[in-house]
């Protein structure tokens, strides 16, 4: 058998493993929170006798481990079970709420992603020079802050004083194209500065080291601009990184949003998760919880998957 094959298959496994132990972790981790959940449902007033007979209804009584299975079983059947505040289908809430935090994740993604390769490209062409000091400069000033203050901020300037987008990023299916993605404006803005600063830096630092390479130099002898050097030689063979840290910054997109999120009251995944956390509910924090730590596994996975793909020492042995 080829050896991308078995590389590939190996990352593939790795990656279904790590989800079962997250899974593990997720539900301990939820099994370990302070407070009943009889006693969140029925509250205070509740007589010991109907807590008793809730918690057995609910199975509360069963072994940790059997209760584990349980779930395991009906997450891998589609049944993400049901709200303890509201007793709906968490699968349908978390369908609409998903398709919100991916519509903002994909905006945002396609213009952090392209810039940060540009500004990286650009940094390099003028490395140590004035153009790159200052890419270099307002990358690191945007990493720095966290996303809660360059949300505020944003919304006090183009918001508040200016009046051009709304503070509140709330969508509804009855709003137009057009109208989602003027809601969406400011929280693409605060994820886009803060993905492209990590993306722009990583994308230089991996050309840089292509550029010390001896078969770029034998491209400088023949004449070649530095531009068409960077684009035709260097950027090429330094994909394989450049993939990875894109991966994980789409990653990043879908899962670190709950603060975002929070900050524009924006009806996504993360707005959901900080709902039911307080209310203690617990089977949509577990839902969420897997949901999240798939999106970010598989993204890191396909990562894996491309730059083996892209290594031609793998695609070629000798």
């Amino acid at each position: 058998m080829h050896p991308v094959v078995i590389l590939i298959a190996q990352r593939i496994a790795l990656g279904v493993l790590l989800l079962f132990a997250t899974s593990i972790l997720i539900f301990v981790g939820t099994l370990i929170l302070p407070g009943d959940v009889a006693q969140a449902i029925l509250g205070q007033s509740a007589t010991p006798q109907s807590l008793a007979n809730l918690r057995e209804e609910m199975g509360l009584n069963d072994p940790a481990w059997q209760r584990y299975f349980q779930w395991l079983r009906g997450v891998l059947q589609g049944d993400l079970g049901s709200s303890l505040s509201n007793q709906r289908d968490i699968a349908t809430q978390i369908g609409a709420r998903l398709g919100n935090t991916l519509f903002l994740a994909f905006w945002a993604a396609l213009v952090a992603v392209p810039l940060a390769i540009f500004l990286g490209l650009l940094a390099v062409r003028y490395r140590d020079r004035w153009p790159d000091k200052l890419i270099s400069g307002f990358t690191l000033a945007s990493i720095s802050l966290p996303e809660f203050f360059l949300g505020y901020v944003l919304i006090y300037f183009f918001a508040v004083k200016w009046r051009w987008f709304p503070s509140v990023s709330t969508i509804y299916d009855s709003m137009s194209f057009w109208q989602k993605l003027d809601a969406i404006v400011l929280p693409a803005a605060v994820l886009t500065l803060v993905i492209l600063a990590h993306m722009m830096r990583m994308t230089r630092a991996a050309i840089l080291n292509v550029m010390q390479s001896a078969y770029v130099e034998t491209a400088e002898l023949k004449g070649l601009t530095t531009f068409d050097v960077i684009r035709k030689h260097a950027f090429p063979n330094a994909i394989a990184p450049v993939v990875n840290v894109v991966m994980l910054n789409l990653a990043y997109l879908v899962v670190g949003v709950v603060v975002v999120e929070v900050v524009f009251v924006y009806p996504g995944m993360g707005q959901y998760l900080v709902d039911h956390v307080s209310k203690r509910d617990v089977p949509v924090v577990q839902a969420c919880g897997l949901i999240f730590a798939a999106v970010y596994i598989g993204l890191n996975m396909i990562a894996d998957i491309v730059s083996i793909l892209a290594n031609p020492r793998l695609r070629h042995p000798r």
